[in-house]
């Protein structure tokens, strides 16, 4: 009878790839972006920004290593300048910019902590974290400028940093959009208040300047919020060394023994950068390992602009893609694609993650020329940990794969999470890694809760349920957490439900995840609704009710009106019940035909 000691998984692992990668290096982040500029040729491109203009076709900007290596030093050795401490906390708040790559490592390499957060969030929420995290300055884009200048004062923020998003556009790019998206578009800033900085001013005075500081391996690098058994945001700390481990581990499993003439060389490689980067994945598993291999990157600052990422995927040809379900969904379903016209045979690595795979998906994109490999991460792990093997074998349907390189995984009992479930049956997931996370910003009790130690060993108790099959792959069967997966992003149903509950017609609400109606292997967000005696409550009331709370993905776009909803006898809301509410205690609104979808 197979073990969770026996780790079984092993047997699977491709060739070339080892079984342990131990003693891991004492190095920092920054060490990676070093030494890829010193060992690459300095016309080596890191980063490309393109747009397909009228007439002219495809314009880029592209940078290179060196000018990224040079640039982070300078924006360093200004903030420091500005005032940042070791160990303090800058908020990054952009999208897939070479302005977000730039201020990433500027901010490590100035001793910094960075704390990416959502673009898209509300004011509210942003204050609220940047709040929560200590964070002293804020480097953002000029769209975003008045919308933290509003919230300043509720924050430990000191100043802010601000940078236009076509800084790094094409000469030709940067004209156009001068002239027909950046006022319309919010992009425009005539001038900024006194404190403040324009990030261009910084690295022009610092420029060829380096930072004088030392940073350990064990200093704090990264804050990424997730929310726990209640929702409420935590920030996971990442020390240098969790995430420098975790670029090694990635590194050791994509260099399988690639079949001759299967794969570019390294240097040669070319990745979409449709992940945001401001999360976990997008970070570690698309820019950390990128830079450290020397990869080009193709930023894709909106990822929601479809028509745009299949035209860089015809124009580049990437041989690296990684995305979500619905990402995948909408390549594999958008016209070019299923006429023929666009394929995506160059993407030999195709990862999946952050939510479940559909077998359609999957399909979809073996059309498309590409198989592509699910897997599973979490920001307590930052980031990946189970992966479906790159060759050999398909991707296995509803699997997410096996323990990637050095990473241990048992299932454990639900109650007190301290006996392994016999193989095949579920059970809690547990890790150990040389990636785990150092625990949770300012709560102990929470860090607790999750980091345990179990046979002399530390490990993450993650919430989800799954189970073992006996070739030492993993299922995801269900969540331990009332947590629903949108778009990619955890949503968890407490916070939700409390901002619904604050408008005045509202006496009670629920929230859970139902099957999107759509896009098979998805979810979709459902409240449940109770109104107040004499209410006529609306779908849209209640939509725009939320808006100044939570971001798009986390507002319900599906509403049941009811007269009462499921309570245990202790006065819990018993969320999973919530999907059984029809009859004569349910009331749809009647403008709800064709819900209309959050954006992500």
């Amino acid at each position: 009878m197979v073990t969770y000691a026996d780790r079984p998984w092993l047997k699977h692992y491709p060739a070339g790839v080892p079984a342990s990668l131990k003693p891991y290096p004492d190095m920092t982040v920054p060490d990676y972006l070093r030494a890829t500029a010193q060992r690459v040729p300095k016309n080596r491109t890191a980063l490309v920004t393109s747009v397909r203009l009228p007439v002219l076709g495809h314009r880029a900007y592209e940078m290179t290593f060196h000018e990224l290596d040079k640039l982070s030093d300078a924006l360093a050795a200004g903030l420091i300048d500005l005032g940042l401490e070791k160990g303090q906390t800058v908020v990054l708040c952009m999208p897939n910019t070479a302005n977000f790559i730039i201020a990433y490592y500027g901010i490590l390499k100035a001793g910094g902590v960075v704390c990416a957060l959502n673009p898209s969030y509300p004011a509210k929420k942003l204050a609220k974290l940047a709040d929560q995290a200590d964070a002293v300055m804020v480097i953002t884009l000029t769209n975003l400028y008045s919308t933290f200048k509003e919230i300043q004062h509720t924050t430990q923020v000191q100043r802010i940093i601000v940078s236009n998003i076509k800084e790094y556009f094409h000469k030709f790019v940067r004209i156009a959009f001068t002239r027909t998206q950046e006022k319309p578009g919010g992009h425009f800033l005539e001038k900024i208040e006194v404190g403040d900085y324009w990030l261009q001013d910084v690295l022009k005075k610092y420029r060829k300047k380096k930072p004088e500081v030392d940073i350990s391996p064990d200093d704090i690098a990264f804050m990424q919020y997730t929310g726990g058994t209640t929702g409420e945001p935590k920030a996971v700390m990442a020390s240098h060394r969790a995430l420098c481990a975790s670029t090694k581990q990635i590194e050791g499993w994509i260099d399988v023994d690639w079949p001759k003439g299967a794969m570019p060389p390294t240097e040669k490689r070319v990745v979409l950068a449709m992940l945001p980067m401001f999360h976990i994945y997008g970070l570690i598993v698309l820019v950390h390992q990128a830079t450290n291999a020397g990869w080009k990157i193709i930023l894709v600052p909106d990822p929601r602009d479809m028509n745009h990422v299949v035209d860089l995927i015809d124009t580049y040809k990437p041989n690296i893609t990684l995305g979500v379900p619905m990402m995948f969904h909408a390549i594999g379903n958008h016209p070019r694609m299923m006429n023929g016209e666009v394929n995506m045979k160059s993407s030999k690595i195709t990862i999946c993650g952050a939510a479940p795979l559909h077998p359609s998906i999957t399909e979809a994109m073996r059309k498309t020329g590409t198989e592509v490999r699910e897997g599973y991460g979490l920001s307590e792990v930052p980031a990946g940990n189970h992966a479906n093997p790159l060759i050999g074998v398909p991707n296995r349907d509803y699997s997410v794969g096996i323990p990637m390189i050095d990473v241990d995984c048992r299932i454990m009992d639900l109650e007190a999470g301290t006996t392994e479930m016999p193989v095949g049956e579920p059970g809690e997931i547990i890790l150990n890694a040389p990636n785990l996370m150092s625990g949770y910003y300012k709560q102990p009790e929470e860090t607790a809760n999750v980091l345990r130690e179990y046979e002399g060993k530390m490990w993450v108790y993650t919430g989800d349920i799954g189970y073992m099959d006996e070739d030492g792959y993993f299922y995801i069967v269900d969540r331990k957490k009332d947590m629903a997966l949108i778009g990619g992003f955890n949503v968890y149903p407490g916070p939700v439900e409390n901002v619904l509950k604050t408008h005045p017609d509202v006496a009670d609400a629920g929230v859970w995840h139902i099957p999107h109606p759509r896009v098979e292997g998805q979810e979709a967000l459902q409240a449940w609704i109770v109104g107040k005696p004499g209410s006529n409550l609306k779908k849209g009331d209640l939509i725009n009710h939320c808006k100044p709370y939570m971001a798009g993905y986390e507002i319900p776009r599906r509403f049941v009106f009811c007269e009462e909803l499921p309570y245990s006898d202790a006065g819990k809301l018993l969320r999973r019940n919530l999907p059984e509410i029809t009859g004569s205690r349910r009331r749809r609104d009647k403008s709800d035909n064709k819900p209309a979808e959050a954006g992500v």
